[in-house]
């Protein structure tokens, strides 16, 4: 089982534990997200080691969000998600794949709900200008 996979299950194995404050929860998918990170960052930190990332960029291209999210995507996005900045990414990711709302994100994120909503701001903008019509024929 890879490292992954177990601290997936940890993270599921800890919201069955606490099944009755994980369902009152207004996001119970984000909260397990968010136990499954922790529990890597825990993990990571009682090694004290850092380790080089081992995929190379083309296979982290060939995740295919379309399966995580239910909806078909653009083959691009994945590719355009890396190019934001980290605060940004994690804005999206918290805010249109998991559905949480401004102040949940926020407070997940340590933010000022505002702040949430500017970077949601600048990520969305600068998605929408990758994948104009304009920028397609500038490539094609």
């Amino acid at each position: 089982m890879s490292l992954a996979e177990e601290q997936t299950a940890e993270a599921f194995a800890r919201a069955w534990a606490a099944w009755r404050k994980v369902s009152r929860h207004p996001a119970p998918k984000a909260w397990i997200v968010r136990t499954a990170l922790n529990t890597g960052a825990t993990w990571w930190r009682r090694r004290g080691v850092e380790m080089p990332l081992t995929m190379r960029e083309d296979e982290i291209a060939d995740v295919r969000l379309e399966q995580a999210s239910g909806v078909g995507l653009d083959a691009g996005l994945p590719a355009a998600l890396r190019r934001l900045p980290a605060r940004q990414r994690e804005v999206i990711v918290l805010r249109v794949f998991l559905d949480l709302g401004v102040d949940s994100t926020a407070r997940e994120l340590g933010l000022a709900p505002g702040t949430v909503r500017a970077h949601q701001t600048r990520a969305m903008a600068a998605l929408r200008n990758e994948f104009s019509p304009a920028k397609a024929r500038e490539i094609g």
